[in-house]
């Protein structure tokens, strides 16, 4: 192993290795002090040198062959165990290398850790940030996947996940400075509530309530009214449920929330008719819309990806990015190519919404009676506190409900199953924090403090094959396969080496 002479170029430095002794000539962007390196070997701290790494500290909790990226959690620990070595008086004449080794998922997560903190922290733009870390490495880097039990479709890049990070936080979808981690991690455990803050004080995303709490084969399942001091909270004044009914509409509507049926088959993609009436009512909802199919990830992170992109204008690898980041597991096969699908048109439509807002006289009223579609579909303004999409689908409700029905266990539920297995960080006295019971100051600006969230049930199972578009799959694959040489959009290829490192 040796240590890393810089060559300087316009954007980065390059490192290779040279002789122990010639690491005083070591120098970088953030004060000389700050690389990243893969190593095939654990390096000794030296007087010069700090070396640490997270590839046991930070680990992802996976369903099948996902395997990343981390969660806001995660980067928000990852952040602060930085800063806090770069601000160390004892740490202040030495240079600090984040170090992984050649695992690939392992590097892969460490790569995106790194590139995350330069991101927020340095201000680097994503694609400054990923030709930083691509300087000199040994190999490209692994392509994230989705949760799903088979082959992977569609790559999501280091890269994808950093522009996710950086509209984050353009958006204000997070703030470190008041991110409160320890409620992140404690909400998203299955025992907990099993939910997390997409969008503040906008789109929470949980696991599907059952009719009334219990314990069921060690899985802790939660009746509607375990959510309601936590929601009127947070300002949730509105449901809306994907999956087929568990419990009823109704116990939700006597306690003063709105809640809205569109249910669409588990692991599948959502109708245009379905699409248009979710984005009606979250663009006319009062306050915060919690969204829950099964275990809350596939059908509830597929629309909530369609609002976002609507009206924030994410692509649709920044959407998955971002929604995994705050959910993992979420958006599932075929859900991935459908966003691609769809990114053009929604674009179309937030760029028509925005304009007839910014037209619109304001003593004609808020921004809820302004059309939510491409077309000229008439929305009325007043909704009905329980609405189905059986009068608005092209599909009957109670035929896909049959369907879901005849297939028994589903890939929520196989999801919720996996998710209910992990062993819980600690032993909380109860799921819901008495501190969450009372008005919380930050609770439409940080959305991430509230938020977290992985899925559990009591029965583990394979999960259902959905077929997919080939041009769309190929097209995707392309864009980032290991086989292609990982080349990622306009960014050059790299020379391998043995050893490498990258400077912020």
């Amino acid at each position: 192993m040796g240590t890393f002479y810089p060559v300087r170029t316009k954007h980065k430095l390059i490192q290779s290795p040279v002789r122990v002794e010639d690491t005083s000539r070591c120098s970088s962007e953030l004060g000389d002090r700050l690389y990243f390196a893969t190593l095939r070997n654990r390096p000794k701290s030296t007087v010069n040198t700090h070396y640490f790494s997270i590839d046991e500290e930070l680990v992802y909790e996976n369903f099948y062959a996902d395997f990343g990226p981390l969660n806001l959690a995660m980067v928000y620990r990852y952040c602060c165990k930085l800063n806090k070595k770069l601000k160390s008086y004892s740490l202040s004449r030495k240079k600090i290398v984040h170090y992984t080794c050649f695992d690939q998922r392992k590097r892969a997560n460490a790569a995106f850790l790194m590139g995350a903190y330069a991101v927020i922290y340095l201000k680097k733009t994503p694609e400054e940030a990923y030709r930083a870390l691509l300087s000199g490495s040994d190999a490209p880097y692994l392509p994230f996947r989705d949760a799903s039990f088979g082959n992977c479709t569609y790559n999501l890049t280091i890269l994808d996940c950093l522009q996710g990070i950086r509209k984050g936080l353009q958006h204000g979808f997070f703030d470190f400075e008041t991110f409160d981690v320890d409620e992140y991690e404690h909400y998203e455990r299955v025992e907990n509530g099993d939910f997390n803050w997409i969008v503040p004080g906008k789109f929470l995303a949980f696991s599907g309530p059952h009719p009334k709490s219990k314990i069921e084969n060690g899985y802790p399942l939660h009746a509607p009214e375990a959510y309601f001091p936590y929601f009127k909270k947070h300002n949730v004044t509105a449901i809306v449920r994907l999956n087929k009914k568990i419990y009823e509409a109704k116990r939700f509507t006597d306690a003063g929330f709105e809640h809205y049926d569109l249910f669409f088959i588990d692991g599948s993609t959502p109708s245009d008719s379905i699409v248009r009436r979710f984005l009606s009512i979250c663009e006319n909802a009062e306050g915060a819309i919690a969204v829950h199919c099964k275990a809350g990830l596939g059908r509830t992170g597929t629309l909530i990806a369609c609002y976002v992109m609507k009206h924030y204008r994410f692509t649709h690898a920044e959407i998955i990015a971002w929604i995994r980041i705050c959910r993992p597991g979420s958006i599932i096969g075929p859900q991935q190519h459908f966003l691609e699908e769809k990114q053009a048109s929604l674009w179309v439509q937030g760029d028509i919404f925005r304009s007839k807002l910014k037209n619109r006289p304001s003593c004609e009223g808020s921004i809820n009676k302004i059309l939510s579609s491409l077309d000229d579909m008439s929305i009325c303004g007043n909704l009905p506190k329980i609405q189905n999409v059986e009068r608005f689908g092209e599909n009957n409700l109670e035929e896909d409900e049959d369907v879901e029905m005849k297939n028994n266990i589903t890939q929520g539920d196989k999801l919720r199953a996996l998710k209910s297995q992990r062993q819980p960080r600690s032993s909380p006295s109860c799921a819901f924090r008495l501190e969450d019971m009372k008005g919380h100051p930050r609770a439409v600006s940080q959305p991430s403090r509230l938020s977290s969230s992985p899925q559990g049930s009591a029965s583990t199972l394979k999960t259902s094959k959905v077929a997919l578009s080939p041009s769309v799959t190929a097209k995707r694959i392309n864009r980032g396969s290991l086989s292609s040489g990982a080349s990622v959009r306009s960014l050059p290829n790299v020379i391998q080496k043995t050893e490498s490192s990258c400077t912020y």
